[in-house]
């Protein structure tokens, strides 16, 4: 059998009921932060500037690499532009344009 004898004095036995009482208040108050409503809000703000923050740091990194791919195409190891890969790009850039214009002046008519 257990063995249910308690030789705490009463003023042991009172100062143990305070300090549970004072460690119930400071955990009820936590639980009151917690689940006040501008606590979930502002949480949940938190959490999607994170993601946000994420997501556009993971596209950042994703168009550098981009950037950096086309680089190479247009240029050399030393950094010098390679003119049999641009002129062809420049000409077909400004035929679109061209068409784009022509077609937009011819509709205006």
């Amino acid at each position: 059998m257990a063995d249910t004898s308690d030789t705490r004095t009463p003023a042991q036995i009172e100062a143990d009921i305070k300090a549970r009482r004072a460690a119930l208040a400071e955990t009820l108050d936590e639980i009151g932060v917690r689940v006040h409503p501008r606590t979930i809000v502002g949480d949940a703000k938190a959490k999607v500037v994170s993601n946000i923050d994420h997501t556009l740091g993971r596209a950042y990194v994703e168009v550098n690499r981009v950037v950096s791919d086309v680089k190479a195409k247009f240029t050399d190891d030393e950094g010098a532009p390679r003119l049999e890969r641009i002129v062809p790009v420049a000409l077909v850039a400004v035929g679109v344009v061209g068409l784009l214009t022509f077609g937009s002046r011819r509709r205006r008519r």
